[in-house]
């Protein structure tokens, strides 16, 4: 249901290759918890922009395609951390159309416009997909 392809500007994304409706589950992924004390180890590798903060001052990697979803303050999806389950969902927040880039705000909320520790660029990508 998902792909990975280059962006733009970018880099790498995540594209549906099927439509999404609002509030569907795009991807349930397990994660991997770092534990508290071995954050800072991370953030010293290139995992650092990869993982999500967890309960406890945790830190989570998420299996799957979700620890590749591209940030945007305009987002189509939203993530949901079930820690009970070691899980985070990604869910859609509106209407996605195939070849879309499935982007989420990394500041949790898809409304939130607080500035992250890049610069942005909040291009609107997406792809081609093969014809059956």
């Amino acid at each position: 249901m998902l792909v990975v392809a280059d962006t733009k500007q970018k880099g790498r994304g995540v594209f549906a290759q099927k439509s999404f409706l609002k509030g569907e589950v795009i991807e349930r992924a397990s994660v991997v918890v770092i534990p508290a004390e071995q954050v800072k180890l991370i953030d010293q590798t290139v995992l650092s922009n990869y993982y999500y903060d967890w309960q406890d001052q945790a830190a989570a990697i998420a299996l799957g395609l979700v620890s590749l979803i591209n940030h945007s303050y305009h987002p189509n999806s939203y993530y949901r951390k079930k820690f009970a389950e070691q899980e985070l969902e990604l869910i859609a927040y509106r209407d996605i159309e195939a070849g879309e880039e499935i982007t989420a705000n990394y500041n949790g909320s898809p409304e939130n416009q607080s500035p992250i520790w890049f610069d942005v660029v909040d291009e609107i990508s997406s792809i081609s997909l093969p014809t059956e």
